[in-house]
């Protein structure tokens, strides 16, 4: 659904985009990471007609963001960093002039208001101004109006900056919907909580070049396995247990601060289970003891330090 390839783009004397590829299959969510300056942004502009590419090629659903730009625009919707809402309307006004911008009669814009405001759960508060909303209706009328056409492709570009953790996963949950419903999703993120809930694929950007790519999954893979975390009772089991861990084949500590010690966990759950029951065996009390996967800001952090 989305085909770039050797993307670039530059500012004066400063190269944005240094040969970006990105393939992002029909109906998945593509989740876009990096640190401020990256070429997130860029990217999305590019993508959504905003901006024009400095090299390469791009198109989104078969067109191509330069040459068919304007038959493009009808076929993708976009909700920047900043909801695009004028305050001094209504709500339903704001997706009403959404509407009529995509040139639906006045009949079609009301229709269309009606039922983008009731499934974002928007419906009551139709006749408020928008200065009254809170950041998360804000958002999610933000949303509605780049739904006006039913887009096959939708650009998000940081969709929850700013939002509580309760709207955060409201709009989860509606961006899950939209997805399933077939749509295609691309956005930019800086929670990695965020693209590990939502993302298929997460590309990761790093001055501009695409510095990872992969399922979060195989990302997590690519800085080391599993590992036991284990926080002994008594400061004074620490050295007796690690012995008791190296006689039964346990990888040495990776870690160990205080009562805490960490362990590679080569076999997952299992590895887990053979500590417990050796310890336990042993009579060595500990206060807790995890099976700690790899997460996705660590794979960032290691990515783009």
């Amino acid at each position: 659904m989305i085909r770039v390839e050797g993307l670039r783009k530059r500012y004066g004397d400063q190269e944005a985009l240094k040969g970006i590829d990105l393939h992002v299959e029909r109906g998945t969510v593509c989740g876009l990471l990096g640190p401020n300056g990256a070429g997130k942004t860029t990217v999305v502009r590019i993508l959504t007609t905003l901006l024009r590419p400095g090299g390469g090629r791009a198109e989104v659903d078969g067109l191509d963001v330069v040459r068919d730009a304007a038959r493009l625009r009808f076929r993708i919707g976009l909700a920047g960093q900043h909801a695009a809402v004028d305050e001094l309307l209504t709500g339903r006004r704001n997706v009403e002039m959404f509407a009529r911008l995509y040139h639906l009669s006045r009949a079609q814009a009301r229709r269309r208001a009606d039922e983008l405001l009731e499934r974002f759960g928007l419906a009551e508060a139709a006749r408020r101004p928008v200065k009254e909303y809170s950041g998360g209706m804000r958002r999610r009328l933000d949303l509605a109006a780049s739904l006006i056409v039913s887009p096959p492709v939708l650009f998000m570009d940081e969709p929850t900056t700013g939002l509580d953790p309760r709207s955060r996963m409201q709009l989860w949950e509606l961006l899950r919907d939209l997805v399933k419903e077939g749509t295609t999703l691309l956005l930019t993120t800086q929670y990695l909580d965020e693209a590990d809930q939502l993302a298929d694929q997460v590309v990761v950007l790093r001055e501009g070049a695409v510095a990872a790519a992969g399922s979060p999954e195989e990302l997590k893979r690519t800085i080391g396995g599993d590992r036991v975390q284990i926080v002994f009772r008594r400061p004074g089991d620490v050295d007796t247990g690690l012995r008791l861990l190296r006689s039964t084949g346990t990888p040495e500590a990776e870690s160990a601060e205080g009562r805490r010690v960490t362990v590679p966990a080569a076999d997952g759950a299992q590895s887990l289970i053979r500590i417990a029951g050796a310890l336990d065996a042993a009579g060595i009390p500990v206060e807790d003891l995890t099976l700690r996967r790899p997460t996705l800001d660590e794979v960032f952090l290691r990515l783009t330090a």
